[in-house]
């Protein structure tokens, strides 16, 4: 495995199903960019060499003519599919299920392409400069570790509604102990029932799904996916997330994971409300020359 060479692994499977297709996707920047030119303009900039874009094989061709075209002039480019039969050969795809197995078993289905320490990003998530630089910079030290980066929960919220994150919890020495989703959080504080809400700290640090691997990781996603499949297989609509293997290699002791604490700003199209104040900060950044040629 190249120490030396990083490489970006966008989650964009779910763009079609999000957006009722790809041609669909409102752009938000001021020369009609979508969030994935931001986030690979970033990398690029941090120092990542390659993009793998997985996405479903059903929307290849509208993806590569609406997003990837773009994006090969910045950095070099490889696929993976995600799709609902790229299971172990033991286990039969229920006739109900109809959509593919969650974060875990997209990265699961990007092995064959990447083989480098690697990042990965939700497509429809903005992090920020700050935050790939700090990835970046932790995977070339070639280290047997997992990394994340840790914002601050009051640089993810949004104005118009709930929003869910992965509230961490950090030892002493900056490892990641735990992660408890919190499905309705609003204005630093959360919510279980809808009636009681209690205080969240401004800075506390949460995950925005950006993590940091080795290739290690492919060996942990395939035990784990085996043991999610034996437990909730039949279950249809449910997923392998990452942190779900996080948690378990941490519990394990398998490898630890170092939470890299970013000040970047988040952005993402939560709610249709969102999209003016996303625009604007495009806006923003752009007037400023953050993003020269973009």
């Amino acid at each position: 495995m190249d120490t030396n060479k990083t490489t970006l692994a966008v989650l964009a499977a779910g763009m079609g199903s999000r957006f009722g297709g790809l041609k669909q996707i409102e752009p938000l920047g001021p020369n009609g960019q979508v969030i994935i030119d931001y986030s690979v303009y970033d990398a690029v900039e941090a120092g990542f060499n390659k993009a793998v874009l997985i996405i479903k094989k059903e929307i290849e061709h509208d993806f590569r003519e609406v997003i990837g075209k773009r994006i090969e002039k910045m950095i070099d480019v490889d696929y993976a599919f995600q799709e609902l039969d790229k299971v172990p050969s033991w286990f039969t795809v229920p006739e109900e299920r109809t959509k593919p197995w969650g974060t875990g078993h997209a990265i699961l289905c990007a092995k064959d392409v990447i083989d480098t320490p690697f990042a990965v990003i939700n497509s429809d998530d903005y992090y920020g400069k700050e935050a790939y630089g700090l990835l970046h910079d932790f995977l070339v030290k070639g280290s047997d570790e997992f990394c994340m980066a840790g914002f601050q929960l009051k640089n993810t919220l949004t104005d118009n509604g709930t929003v869910s994150r992965g509230v961490c919890e950090v030892g002493a020495d900056g490892k990641l102990s735990s992660i408890v989703e919190r499905t309705k959080i609003k204005d630093c504080k959360y919510t279980e029932d809808g009636e009681t809400w209690f205080d969240l700290p401004d800075d506390t640090l949460v995950s925005m799904n950006m993590w940091g691997y080795t290739t290690k990781v492919f060996d942990f996603l395939e035990e784990g996916f085996d043991r999610f499949l034996k437990e909730n297989g039949t279950v249809p609509k449910s997923e392998y997330f990452l942190p779900l293997m996080v948690d378990d290699v941490i519990k394990t002791g398998k490898t630890s994971v170092s939470v890299l604490p970013t000040n970047s700003r988040w952005y993402g199209v939560t709610y249709k409300e969102d999209k003016e104040s996303v625009v604007k900060a495009f806006k923003e950044l752009t007037d400023k020359g953050l993003y020269k040629g973009l």
